[in-house]
């Protein structure tokens, strides 16, 4: 196996768990996981033709890899209904019903800019207090089910 390929896998393995955790609707996005992996694989390639530390090669393939993937819509959700409905169900419901939830929330997102400094941002607490009336509406409506 050429490095290439080797870095291409390290790339795409990187990239895909970062998705399966924090980003559930990209994760079987495959055109996007190799055109992503790729694009870090030849940066990081140039990188070190160029005379770059290993260091530095890291961090500009990094930045192609994860490119808008520093806030996750996702990650909110499930922060929320593990910090405002933690009592109401057992910690191996939660990522399921946040996964459940991501749908039902995501309409409430497009009221905001979010960027990859958005959870640092004032507006994410307004955020974080529409998304947990979200859930609480639904559940209210629906129950836990």
């Amino acid at each position: 196996m050429d490095t290439q390929q080797k870095d291409l896998s390290y790339f795409r393995l990187r990239l895909q768990e970062l998705l399966n955790t924090s980003f559930p609707e990209k994760a079987n996005d495959q055109k996007f996981i190799e055109q992503r992996s790729s694009w870090a694989a030849n940066a990081y390639e140039g990188a070190f033709s160029s005379g770059n530390t290993i260091e530095q090669c890291s961090e500009i393939a990094n930045y192609i890899l994860f490119e808008n993937l520093y806030f996750s819509m996702f990650d909110t959700i499930f922060q929320v209904v593990c910090n405002e409905f933690d009592t109401i169900m057992a910690d191996e419901e939660m990522r399921p019903f946040a996964i459940k939830m991501f749908p039902v929330c995501t309409p409430v997102f497009s009221s905001y800019e979010v960027t990859d400094t958005f959870a640092y941002s004032f507006e994410f607490d307004l955020l974080y207090t529409e998304i947990t009336g979200t859930i609480a509406i639904w559940i209210q409506e629906n129950g836990l089910q």
